[in-house]
């Protein structure tokens, strides 16, 4: 690059410029002449011509008086020896635009920059908008911080659950509206699907089970048409009203002002269409839309038979409340405590025996900010996104050390034009910050693409975490907390990589640059030491990132893998609801009998049988029985109820004893089957065929009692990740309620979706009235294993991008070492030293540097795994064959980084080397 610092001066001399407007100007003509020259030297001109043509168009004097009434006034107010009036934004326009320019000049780096940028900041603020949607944001309701939640504080509880709100009974709602006192209005909701369809394959809508003031309570107006209120709420009330959402009633009505006042077919019932809600509101339950809210008091004409509303041990709704005026959450607990005794025994279930009422009335009530909403979805994904949040920083802390290296590079590179400028007057500081500006200029792109990117990857990781069986509603968009979360990060990450380098750089004497040759001064004992310590961080980053995608990964393959006692491929889940028949009681066993024989002969099925739980798909039921042989009583086990050919369709080993059969019926002797664990924990092991067991039953009728028939080997019950537990299976055909569907598992050899056209031909022979729902059992199982999938896929991709980043930060390094000692490695050569001593003096350079990287790596991996224990499964979170794996996979890649590098040191010509010193 031609030395311009005469021509300069030369210009400079007639404009009778200050010392600041002249160092001012001379910095910003530095920049043009070399940026000049480079554009003329790319177009093809030869070296001298492009020097006369560059001398000639400052020789006019038009670009000296151009950059003089442009800059000149703000130089002005930086001058070093005028520090009492300057102004600290001064000139901020000015370095703006040449930061701008710098980088389009250097397409190259910029896009590298600027894609580093993105992609780390981009993956954090989507886990962080996650994080937000799903914990910190409040609902889009009146003075959400005056909201809150009533829970019930239990032991364990004897009834069921069938909703995922699961707090409080009919009953107990009830009574909690009649005697609270802090809060001034409550409202009770649960969710449901229901099917919009009238027979043939269910179409489910999410729907709300709300009290009266459910709106009210929340403080929502009706985008059109009116809620729902107190008067729609009464006891008897029948099928009457129904609000939709605001989605539906785009979806499903095209946003029709007539929608109101139509009719909508839910279970088979027509309820008439009142409102709809504000688009802001999509219900209480994060992470869950909904479609339609129904008053409760409709719920025992859509469930005539066993209604939870008259049940007092169905647990089956969350109650949220308004707190009064002068009351505190404090405060309102206290009352809640106070009455809490009186309602627990106003509702004591009328069939719990004395060992369960004592229990029954310790239970309390406690109420808890509800302002962020109630979610599953928060115990279940909080830990993980936090761990995948932690795992994006060390990636966007590992891309700014790539950076910091870079920038370095940059530096070294610019000296000669840094030293120019300070030779021509202009100050450390102003360079300083006309440096930092690029580097924020480049932290606010960045985080720009990244910030774009963040939407993208949020919306995948919720189709991710959701599945079509159960879809996980989150509305992202990036509030003022994610805005002021990415620009915080922008900026900590344009310090990290930017400040060293720009310090660096300022601090050259000017003098000495110019002398030095094309290495420069930059190359110093102190600049390379400082690359060296970066590339040990950036090794020891890849290392943890990389261990934590091992466990990650291995965990997912335990659960993949781990034997769950049954077959899970090719096997169909089919449910047949045969509710809209009316089928009387007593004739719905024989009805199921004839609905099983008929799916048992659909062509392509192997095999078929019903039960009561489908495994793994979290349901469960529990029975306390007693067990008089072993003088056991009130022992807590699961039950599920299977017909014949169960075992054999899921391929559960049988052990001893028979199977169930179509003599076991209601009048015949109740029979069991018990699972291994069951044995092993009642019966140490003794062979308990021939044994019996009671089931405890309300007050006032007999035990019932079963005798056991037959062991089958252990299977996993509700979950993937539990435990076998002890197990008893009877038959649906000696139970009190024979219910009014059938679920069938069918085993084909097939694609077992095949079977669905098949089976609705089945269904609509028997009746075009019954409802259908479809499910592939391995297809839930995996559905179960979302969260570990997630762990899996986002630290494997993180842990390979760690990889890559290490490769290209040790390759870097060791290429500018190769250019720094390329003197050395020349007169050794030339002194007579052997090319692979050479080679072996810079790879053993690598491997000290890769092995500081691991060591250090290797501690940090440590202390930061056993935070993760809770996410893993099937392995030790300081597992030793992990870090063997990582460590050797890193020094691998490390060593190849370094390799190419070496064979150049070992390939320098000692001849040209000497000659160009």
């Amino acid at each position: 690059m031609p030395d311009w610092s005469k021509e300069i001066h030369a210009a400079l001399e007639r404009l009778n410029l200050s010392v600041a407007q002249e160092a001012s100007v001379a910095d910003e003509l530095t920049q043009h002449l070399e940026d000049r020259y480079d554009e003329l030297r790319r177009e093809g001109v030869d070296e001298a011509e492009a020097i006369r043509l560059v001398r000639s168009e400052l020789g006019d004097g038009r670009l000296v008086a151009e950059l003089k009434g442009i800059l000149a006034p703000a130089s002005e107010s930086i001058s070093p020896g005028n520090d009492k009036r300057e102004r600290p934004f001064a000139g901020l326009g000015n370095d703006l635009r040449y930061a701008i320019r710098m980088l389009r000049l250097n397409p190259g780096f910029a896009a590298v920059a600027i894609l580093s940028l993105a992609l780390g900041i981009g993956a954090n603020t989507a886990i962080f908008e996650l994080l937000d949607a799903v914990l910190l944001r409040t609902l889009p309701v009146q003075a959400p911080q005056r909201l809150a939640n009533i829970e019930e504080i239990h032991d364990d509880r004897i009834g069921s659950t069938v909703a995922r709100q699961k707090n409080f009974s009919f009953a107990l709602w009830q009574q909690i509206q009649q005697q609270q006192k802090g809060f001034s209005r409550t409202a009770a909701w649960s969710t449901e699907r229901f099917d919009l369809g009238q027979g043939g394959e269910a179409r489910y809508v999410d729907g709300m089970w709300v009290s009266g003031g459910f709106f009210h309570t929340l403080g929502i107006q009706p985008s059109t048409g009116r809620l729902l209120t107190e008067s729609d709420d009464y006891r008897g009330c029948g099928i009457r009203a129904v609000v939709i959402s605001y989605p539906f009633w785009q979806r499903a009505f095209g946003g029709r002002t007539d929608a109101v006042g139509s009719k909508l077919s839910l279970d088979g019932h027509p309820f008439e269409v009142v409102g709809v809600t504000p688009a802001s509101f999509y219900g209480l339950e994060i992470g869950h839309n909904f479609d339609v809210a129904v008053p409760l008091c409709s719920e025992p004409a859509i469930r005539p038979e066993g209604s939870w509303t008259a049940d007092t041990t169905t647990w089956w709704l969350d109650v949220i409340a308004r707190l009064d005026d002068g009351w505190t959450l404090q405060k309102a607990n206290a009352q809640l405590s106070s009455i809490a005794p009186g309602i627990f025994a106003a509702t004591l279930p009328a069939g719990y025996d004395a060992a369960a009422r004592k229990n029954y009335l310790r239970f309390s009530l406690k109420a808890e900010s509800a302002a962020t909403g109630v979610s599953e979805l928060r115990a279940h994904y909080a830990d993980p996104l936090r761990a995948l949040l932690a795992i994006s920083a060390l990636v966007l802390l590992l891309a700014c050390t790539n950076l910091a290296n870079l920038m370095l590079a940059r530096a070294g590179a610019r000296q000669r034009e840094i030293a120019l400028r300070l030779a021509l007057g202009a100050s450390q500081r102003r360079l300083l910050r006309q440096l930092l500006t690029e580097n924020i200029l480049l932290a606010m792109v960045g985080a720009t693409v990244g910030l774009t990117l963040a939407q993208i990857l949020g919306r995948v990781l919720i189709a991710f975490i959701g599945n079509a069986e159960d879809p996980i509603f989150l509305p992202l968009y990036p509030d003022l907390r994610v805005l002021l979360f990415t620009i915080g990060i922008a900026l900590l990450t344009c310090l990290f990589f930017g400040v060293a380098p720009a310090l660096r750089a300022v601090r050259v004497d000017p003098g000495t640059v110019m002398k030095m040759n094309g290495r420069g001064i930059m190359a110093g004992r102190q600049h390379f030491l400082l690359r060296r310590g970066l590339i040990v961080s950036q090794v020891a980053l890849s290392l943890v990132l990389l261990v934590a995608a091992l466990l990650f990964i291995q965990t997912f393959r335990n659960l993949l893998t781990v034997n769950a006692g049954f077959r899970q491929d090719g096997v169909l889940v089919a449910d047949f609801d045969f509710s809209p028949l009316h089928i009387r009681p007593s004739n719905r066993a024989e009805y199921k009998r004839k609905l099983l024989a008929d799916v048992k002969s659909t062509p392509g099925v192997l095999s078929a049988a019903e039960t009561t739980i489908v495994p793994l798909n979290g349901d469960g039921w529990n029975e306390f029985i007693d067990i008089p042989d072993r003088g056991l009583s009130r022992q807590l086990v699961y039950f599920s109820a299977v017909s014949s050919g169960y075992f054999q369709t899921l391929q559960i080993h049988m052990l001893a004893g028979r199977d169930l059969n179509d003599g076991d019926t209601a009048t015949s002797p109740h029979v069991a089957i018990v699972n291994e664990q069951f044995a092993h924990a009642y019966f140490e092991d003794k062979n308990p065929i021939g044994k019996t067991f009671e089931i405890r039953q309300d007050r006032g009728k007999p035990n019932r009692i079963y005798r056991i028939v037959g062991i089958v080997g252990n299977t996993r019950y509700r979950d993937i990740h539990d435990v076998p537990t002890p197990l008893i299976f009877v038959s649906p055909y000696q139970t009190d309620d024979a219910g009014t569907d059938s679920t069938f598992v069918v085993r084909s050899e097939e694609d077992p979706a095949s079977l669905i056209p098949s089976l609705k031909n089945t269904a609509a022979r028997n009746s075009p009235q019954i409802v259908l729902t479809f499910s592939v059992l391995r297809t839930s199982v995996l559905q179960g294993l979302t969260r570990e999938r997630l762990m899996a896929t986002l630290s494997g991709v993180y842990g390979t991008l760690a990889a890559i980043l290490a490769m290209v930060g040790v390759y870097g390094i060791m290429s500018y070492m190769v250019i720094r000692r390329s003197n050395e490695m020349g007169l050794r050569i030339a002194l007579g030293a052997q090319r692979m001593s050479v080679l072996g003096i810079i790879l053993r350079e690598a491997t000290g540097l890769v092995a500081g990287g691991l060591i250090a790596g290797t501690a940090i991996a440590i202390a930061s795994a056993r935070s993760a224990r809770a996410l893993l499964y099937g392995i030790n979170p300081v597992d030793p064959m992990t870090l063997v794996v990582a460590t050797t996979a890193l020094l691998i890649i490390a060593m190849a980084a370094s390799l190419l590098p070496a064979i150049r040191a070992a390939s320098v010509n000692p001849i040209q080397v000497l000659r160009e010193e």
